[in-house]
């Protein structure tokens, strides 16, 4: 349930009421006095100590503030901060040299001297964590339901009406799956590109707001994301998972003297090394997710290039009325309505909730400011789309052909409506 108090106290910058929305600390809403608090009741912990995820957010809020200041009325940019992509880059190809190093001397060691050679274990070993360390480029979600264009031609249609509009590559599979989400992503060495569209998320969303929600995605395959990119992609992973591999764990329980020092001792190494990678792994994704920032806002201009203004910043207020979305999908589905129930039931929620949504955009700027956050806050997002020139719509989805697509989507309905059903 959604709460708003306000007239809670007197702004001490400006004099206003301040005003709270679901049991936040107040803030004011005219001058944002206090907006940048932090709020433990509501935030999830990210490092475990309250006074580092405090020290954290305020450094998150404060670059958050400072990128969108930097940014707004300006051009976006595809090729995106050229000094983040650079130090991502070359972390991406040092941590792979040096895997591929750790790979090559571990076989060295396997094979250089007769057997058997105690050698043969500090290579095993090597190859080993050379393996556990490899890059990923990802793989195709299993939960994805893949679409053909013999099963769903009206939607690729569409697809390809909104790439052709900004730009953008046709994505090599589409899917479905039952998240309240959309996504784009690209997979494996020969990088798919890959768009996945959640039912709840997309049967809820008007004509405007599907076009929209194409483009951002689609924009994503433009936008230069340095999460996608096959040089910048595995120093997001990579690092993660070397600090996880080091994190110690203890092993001897009950042993002797010696073992237990031993254990001690090798714990004490197992815990510095894996908080220095994961120290490192921190500087390098809060500078790379800048990066990922900036081309978040980019496929936000290129959603209102293909559905107008009004389209793109409609489902982005959409996003803030996740909770209404949720609880609208699941009710109607259990009492056996479609998407054309969804999009009635949620319309009826963001009217009764009108009043409250510019403070939920507010509230947004405080909530999603991390550092390992790749999307700026929804409610920057916003503003940053309503400080751009205006744009009218380049591809306009009829209702006609809207409920076509739902037609095309019939079968992938039902199967969520089944899963829904079970699990009430």
């Amino acid at each position: 349930m959604i709460n708003t108090v306000t007239g809670a106290g007197a702004c001490p910058g400006c004099g206003a009421s301040t005003a709270s929305v679901r049991d936040a600390v107040p803030w004011c809403p005219r001058c944002e006095w206090n907006l940048d608090t932090y709020d433990p009741v509501r935030r999830e912990r990210e490092f475990g100590w309250t006074w580092v995820d405090r020290w954290t957010y305020r450094m998150a809020f404060r670059a958050t503030g400072q990128q969108f200041t930097r940014l707004v009325g300006r051009p976006l940019g595809a090729n995106g901060s050229s000094g983040a992509r650079t130090l991502t880059a070359v972390a991406s190809l040092v941590l792979v040299a040096a895997v591929l190093a750790l790979a090559v001397t571990g076989v060295w060691l396997i094979v250089a001297f007769p057997f058997p050679n105690l050698a043969i274990l500090p290579g095993v070993a090597m190859v080993g964590l050379a393996v556990a360390l490899r890059p990923r480029f990802g793989r195709l979600d299993p939960e994805l339901e893949v679409l053909s264009p013999d099963r769903a031609p009206e939607l690729f249609a569409l697809i390809g009406e909104v790439a052709a509009a900004i730009g953008a590559p046709v994505p090599d599979v589409v899917g479905v799956d039952d998240d309240i989400n959309a996504y784009a992503t690209v997979v494996g060495l020969r990088r798919r590109k890959v768009l996945g569209l959640g039912l709840p998320l997309w049967g809820s969303l008007t004509a405007g707001e599907r076009v929209a929600l194409l483009g951002h995605e689609l924009g994503h395959f433009v936008n230069g994301d340095p999460r996608r990119g096959l040089l910048t992609q595995p120093a997001f992973t990579m690092l993660g998972s070397a600090a996880d591999l080091f994190r110690p764990v203890r092993t001897s329980v009950g042993a002797g003297l010696v073992e237990m020092l031993g254990d001690a001792i090798g714990r004490a190494f197992q815990w510095m090394m894996s908080r220095a990678l994961f120290v490192a792994y921190l500087l390098l994704v809060s500078v790379a997710l800048r990066d990922s920032q900036r081309a978040e806002y980019l496929a936000d201009e290129l959603a209102a290039k293909a559905a107008g203004t009004t389209g793109a910043t409609n489902v982005l207020d959409a996003l803030l009325a996740g909770e209404s979305l949720a609880l609208a999908v699941r009710r109607e589905t259990r009492a056996g309505h479609g998407p054309d129930r969804w999009r009635s039931a949620l319309a009826e929620a963001r009217a009764a909730s009108a009043d409250r949504l510019p403070l939920l955009r507010q509230l947004s700027v405080r909530d999603e400011a991390s550092l390992f956050a790749a999307h700026p806050p929804t409610g920057l997002r916003r503003r940053m789309l309503a400080g751009r020139p205006w744009q009218d719509p380049a591809v306009v989805l009829t209702e006609a052909r809207l409920e076509r697509i739902d037609a095309e989507l019939a079968r992938e309905y039902e199967r969520f409506r089944r899963t829904v059903s079970w699990s009430a």
